[in-house]
């Protein structure tokens, strides 16, 4: 069998500015992931560590470090012990990498289970190392991508309400992922910079597309139980409904409660 990867380069050209990816069979009949890079491809298993390996018998680097920690933490609770070296957290930055070039790849092709999986596990590295690092600056290094991966898990995680036409509960969904993002702005002391940061613009411009999606029948129902409590001075289902609405992004700004109190 050759070894020359030409005529499948050929096959599937490079497209510049764009994310390339597909799913093929492999030759043990799992998928694979394909990611077309200008000077070749990058193929990962599916699920699992995405190179296919299992450190020390385990899923990942992660799952072995997270067993060690519980095991610890079974003698000794307090757990003050328990350390990452230098070399640990390196080598778990490094399969974290993995991981991030797999949920981008999962991102594009539409796999939003995946996404959630594999953003939820690199926040348990950043978790991890942060609080059992032995270096101070193995405990922060992470730190800058964690506003990133949040807005990349809250995104999968809005898709998969869509999916299961909740269109609501994605518009939580998103509106938690922002809440999360400012309060991670404001422990890093940049609470002024928070509404600028691309994390911030692209969740808010998923909401915005989501928002013109949504039936136009379920605001206007909205708007009118919303003037028949306020009419019957029920203010707080005024209030409810109104939450509901600036949610939805129908407005809702009619005050539930008079002025007087």
């Amino acid at each position: 069998m050759s070894m020359d990867l030409t005529s499948i380069l050929k096959d599937w050209p490079y497209e510049a500015g764009q994310i390339t990816v597909r799913v093929i069979e492999g030759d043990d009949g799992e998928p694979k992931i394909q990611v077309r890079l200008d000077l070749g491809l990058l193929q990962m298993e599916v699920a699992g560590r995405p190179d296919g390996q299992r450190p020390y018998g385990f899923e990942s680097l992660l799952e072995y470090y997270e067993t060690g920690l519980d095991d610890f933490l079974a003698e000794s609770p307090e757990g003050e012990s328990f350390q990452l070296s230098a070399d640990d957290c390196r080598l778990l930055r490094e399969e974290s990498v993995q991981y991030y070039h797999r949920y981008i790849s999962l991102l594009v092709l539409g796999d939003s289970d995946g996404v959630v999986r594999d953003t939820s596990r690199n926040l348990r590295v950043l978790d991890l190392c942060r609080q059992y690092a032995e270096r101070e600056e193995d405990q922060h290094v992470l730190e800058q991508f964690r506003s990133y991966i949040t807005m990349m898990r809250t995104r999968a995680l809005a898709s998969q309400m869509v999916a299961s036409n909740e269109p609501k509960a994605a518009l939580l969904v998103i509106d938690e992922g922002v809440e999360e993002i400012r309060r991670l702005h404001e422990e890093a002391g940049m609470g002024e910079e928070w509404e600028e940061s691309t994390e911030i613009q692209m969740l808010r411009g998923m909401r915005d597309e989501l928002v013109m999606k949504l039936p136009a029948s379920q605001k206007t129902e909205l708007r009118r139980r919303l003037q028949e409590a306020l009419e019957q001075e029920n203010y707080e289902l005024a209030a409810i409904l109104r939450d509901e609405l600036r949610m939805m992004g129908g407005g809702g700004e009619e005050n539930p409660r008079p002025s007087g109190g």
